[in-house]
């Protein structure tokens, strides 16, 4: 008989944590889709693509074209370092539930902004920060990550772990955690653009009322959690 492809719970990282950690990637997706097609190629959760469209617009001489990019940039590195604080401040059960109330907050902040002015980047710095705080609620066991803003990573684990195992060295369906969170990213981005072409900028209304359903969700668990 086949062996069978691993639930993610099989591969260390309980099904609901990872299909929260999945949707998390995928909600990154739509939102950064959105963001690139809004900005014109900029990204709200890709700091490498930005990162180098800085690069190359102070190596050009282009401080005008470089400033909405650093921004970007500053404000992705400050939702992480929030992230971090609500981290390192507060027992491990609660971090998820409060990164996710502050990011369904920063979203729906964001939204709102981005309805009511014409001017697309205030709000596109509030959603990069969310993305940024985002990461601090990473779900991780067996090498399986889930709930990140980027794939690179994942990506070139999937691609490593793969190798491995059609030369016989590693376990067999290692790869497929990593190749579930690139395609919840993949799926996220084409739901974020078709969305965008539909509905505009209410398209950023999805991702913020799902992400404050599970920090409900999660906020629920963790109070719930002292009286067990």
């Amino acid at each position: 008989m086949a062996e069978t492809p691993p639930s993610p719970s099989r591969s260390g990282l309980p099904l609901r944590e990872a299909a929260l950690g999945l949707a998390l990637t995928a909600t990154a997706g739509w939102i950064d889709a959105i963001g690139f097609l809004r900005l014109g190629g900029l990204y709200t959760s890709f700091m490498s693509g930005n990162t180098t469209q800085f690069a190359v617009a102070l190596g050009q001489g282009e401080v005008a074209g470089a400033l909405p990019v650093g921004g970007l940039l500053a404000a992705f590195a400050g939702g992480s370092v929030l992230g971090g604080l609500v981290k390192g401040a507060v027992p491990a059960h609660w971090v998820a539930a409060l990164v996710l109330a502050l990011e369904a907050l920063l979203l729906g902040t964001g939204a709102a902004l981005a309805l009511a002015s014409p001017d697309a980047l205030p709000a596109t710095l509030l959603l990069a920060f969310a993305m940024g705080a985002q990461n601090a609620a990473l779900l991780q066991a067996a090498g399986f990550r889930a709930g990140a803003t980027f794939v690179t990573g994942a990506l070139s684990g999937f691609g490593q772990k793969l190798g491995l195992a059609l030369a016989g060295r590693g376990p067999r369906w290692d790869w497929s955690g990593d190749g579930l969170v690139w395609a919840a990213l993949l799926l996220g981005g084409a739901g974020g653009a078709a969305a965008y072409g539909q509905l505009a900028l209410a398209a950023l209304l999805p991702p913020a009322v799902l992400t404050a359903a599970m920090a409900i969700g999660l906020l629920t668990a963790a109070l719930r959690r002292p009286a067990r």
